[in-house]
């Protein structure tokens, strides 16, 4: 899969740690941002979306709040 998948995460966020154990589960690549300690990539992540929620995943040019796992699959092509 060539589409890049990035997450913006904390390490105490259990939608965040579902999240990527997903990912780790289907083979899906991805970077990981700790916005609980990257100040960069939180104002990355906030520019983003607006707010501070996280997981907030970005997959190509889509960008889901949350983990919805039926938005990731589909955008995905799962």
């Amino acid at each position: 899969m060539d589409t890049q998948v990035i997450i913006y995460s904390t390490p105490t966020c259990h939608f965040c740690h579902s999240a990527k154990a997903f990912f780790d589960e289907n083979g899906v690549t991805y970077q990981d941002f700790n916005v609980a300690s990257d100040i960069e990539k939180r104002k990355e992540m906030v520019d983003l979306t607006g707010q501070m929620g996280v997981p907030v995943i970005k997959i190509g040019d889509n960008v889901v709040v949350g983990f919805d796992e039926a938005k990731v699959k589909e955008l995905l092509g799962k």
